[in-house]
């Protein structure tokens, strides 16, 4: 029997050992979970907006029972996850792309709608910055608008800036956690002319609990130019399999599928995705578990007198009131890694919200960082 049989062999009995225990495990509240403690030398990772918690029990037990299907194409599980996306998201299966991860979506919108002969790509400042550069390598003209002193995207300015080619609004946005409320939203979508497209990444879309959002998804029926971005990275705990997808009319998916690379979505993240869809624990547990979390989080900074930008996502920025890399430094070397420098804001630090201990490893070299 060779060596990389046992080693898949014994991956599958892990996952499926992960399976049992996850779902063996009661429904978990930041109350009742025990706080253990971070293992000396071990780095606290809060600089990527992971999900700590990971994927569904169901989703891990669909992985396992894939493994046999590995020596085969994606194709069909590719198939039965959009019509399941198409189902639950209420739109055409036609309507629906698949990448791997929202990153790939960002990609292939950037390069589809800007460029030297497409247009410009207008974004707010600071946003996700992944779109930029492959909108650059296009050479596209990039063109930066400042947030709103609220931290929403100044849609008006963003709107004038537009020369054709793609407005990218991300919202809830990155790194800031924060909400373009919704009536500014659908009063952008409905002037912008047709000839700019317009991608709205909802990747933290499920962590959201404000009335003053709403997903766009619906308004795609009336606006052939609107794409709405989303991934199975954030609150389905899938990061490491790189799954996402866009929902958009049918012609822009035309436009859009020739820039697609085939079958880069892979079997185990198909299989997973689909059975996290069919898990509503896990938004409902994701959500519990970040809210009772960060309320503790900025609790605490708020009483070192550090206020963050209200959060709707499961990463909070905070405002040091200092320039942040020195800081963000300091934190490095005692083990704790939080988000990089974003320009636009010197002074605020960005920290994924983690698991309790995690938190509380935060915290300690926080403080150390700003004695």
């Amino acid at each position: 029997m060779s060596t990389a049989s046992i080693s898949r062999r014994r991956f599958a009995q892990l996952l499926g050992a992960s399976a049992a225990y996850a779902a063996g495990k009661p429904a978990l509240s930041l109350a009742r979970e025990p706080i253990v403690p971070i293992a000396t030398g071990s780095v606290v990772r809060l600089s990527s907006n992971e999900n700590p918690f990971g994927p569904s029990a169901r989703a891990l037990r669909a992985i396992t029972e894939a493994f046999e299907l590995a020596c085969r194409y994606p194709d069909d599980e590719a198939d039965m996850l959009i019509e399941a996306l198409a189902q639950t998201d209420g739109v055409q299966s036609d309507q629906i792309l698949l990448g791997a991860g929202s990153g790939e979506i960002l990609k292939i919108c950037a390069t589809a709608f800007t460029g030297r002969s497409e247009g410009t790509l207008v974004v707010a400042d600071p946003t996700f910055e992944a779109i930029l550069g492959h909108a650059s390598r296009r050479g596209a003209e990039v063109v930066k608008v400042p947030l709103t002193s609220s931290f929403s995207h100044d849609l008006p300015k963003m709107a004038a800036a537009a020369k054709g080619g793609l407005i990218y609004v991300c919202n809830p946005n990155n790194p800031t956690a924060s909400l373009t409320p919704r009536n500014e939203v659908r009063e952008f979508i409905s002037r912008t002319p047709r000839a700019t497209a317009i991608l709205v990444d909802e990747a933290y879309h499920h962590y959201v609990d404000s009335p003053d959002y709403e997903s766009v998804v619906p308004l795609i029926r009336d606006h052939p130019n609107l794409i709405v971005a989303r991934t199975f990275s954030k609150i389905y705990g899938m990061a490491g399999m790189r799954c996402g997808y866009c929902i958009a009319q049918p012609a822009t998916m035309e436009r859009l599928r020739p820039h697609q690379l085939s079958d880069s979505v892979n079997i185990m993240a198909l299989v997973a995705a689909r059975a996290s869809l069919g898990d509503p624990e896990q938004l409902a547990h994701g959500r519990r578990l970040n809210n009772e979390t960060r309320l503790f989080v900025t609790g605490e900074l708020d009483s070192l007198g550090y206020r963050t930008i209200p959060s709707q996502a499961n990463f909070i920025m905070a405002d040091l009131k200092r320039p942040v890399v020195p800081i963000i430094k300091t934190m490095k070397d005692r083990k704790v890694q939080v988000g990089r420098l974003f320009p636009a804001l010197p002074n605020h630090m960005r920290a994924t919200i983690g698991k309790k201990a995690e938190m509380e490893a935060f915290l300690s070299a926080f403080r150390a960082a700003t004695a």
